[in-house]
């Protein structure tokens, strides 16, 4: 995991190392770690130069690491200003090609991996401007994040409306959302199609943004219950016909009566 964080190997396991002791020296904490003691001193330099190991000039020199706490802290600082970078570095890099000014009608991509698939959603309904209609069929899709996303599409005047696949996570998410119109979908399909087609994909999540852009996510249990990557397939640019059906049929299960019409029906 520290690894995944941007540390080398020796440098992370100094860290766990130090992380099992008070202090040590240069010499336990290469028995400790298994690391080569002439590595040993590379690898505190640079946690001593993150800020993840403090040093005593004693003879010899005592180390200890800094608490867990404070060290996922500086490594989460670290990661967030290396991501703001990055950000920055490729918006700037000049287009392999000029942009054309002809718009797009019709487009879809494929997308795997449910953080990647949860982003995209949320990047989606911050850019709505009318409308958001989300249909989710399991509580897992529905986080805190996408919940605050929602509130705010809410407070920003759009037309919000959420469907789910049982009672008890309609009441959750009413709960939640208090402002938005909930309701029961009555799409069976949504659930496992197993028992007549031997089938284990579930549809995760569906979600509809100002009637031209759709996202549809499903994840695959496995036989022992495992649920493998969640993928996607979104696109923008429907005509018109196709979003009307495709709203149609996501609220199925609300009533007419609070059903808002859609401005180009």
């Amino acid at each position: 995991m520290l690894q995944k964080l941007g540390l080398k190997e020796y440098e992370a396991k100094c860290l766990v190392a130090l992380s099992r002791l008070p202090k040590a020296t240069a010499k336990e904490i290469s028995e400790t770690s298994d690391v080569p003691r002439t590595r040993v001193y590379d690898a505190i330099g640079v946690l001593e130069a993150k800020g993840l190991v403090e040093v005593q000039h004693s003879s010899p020199q005592q180390f200890r690491s800094v608490p867990i706490e404070e060290a996922a802290e500086t490594l989460r600082e670290e990661y967030a200003t290396r991501t703001e970078t990055l950000v920055e570095a490729v918006n700037n890099i000049e287009p392999a090609q000029p942009e054309g000014d002809e718009e797009v009608t019709h487009e879809v991509w494929a997308l795997s991996g449910t953080t990647s698939i949860a982003t995209r959603t949320e990047q989606l309904i911050d850019a709505a401007d009318e409308e958001v209609v989300l249909i989710v069929s399991r509580e897992e899709a529905l986080t805190d994040e996408l919940s605050d996303k929602l509130k705010a599409a809410i407070e920003r005047d759009l037309r919000v409306l959420v469907g789910t696949v049982t009672e008890q996570l309609r009441e959750q998410v009413a709960e939640t959302l208090p402002e938005a119109k909930v309701f029961v979908s009555e799409l069976e399909w949504l659930h496992s199609s197993s028992h007549d087609l031997d089938d284990d994909t579930t549809i995760s999540r569906l979600l509809l943004v100002d009637q031209n852009t759709i996202l549809v996510s499903s994840i695959h249990e496995t036989a022992t219950g495992d649920v493998e990557t969640e993928r996607a397939v979104f696109g923008r640019g429907f005509e018109n016909g196709l979003v009307v059906i495709a709203r149609r049929l996501m609220a199925t299960g609300l009533h007419p009566a609070v059903d808002p019409e859609m401005p180009n029906e």
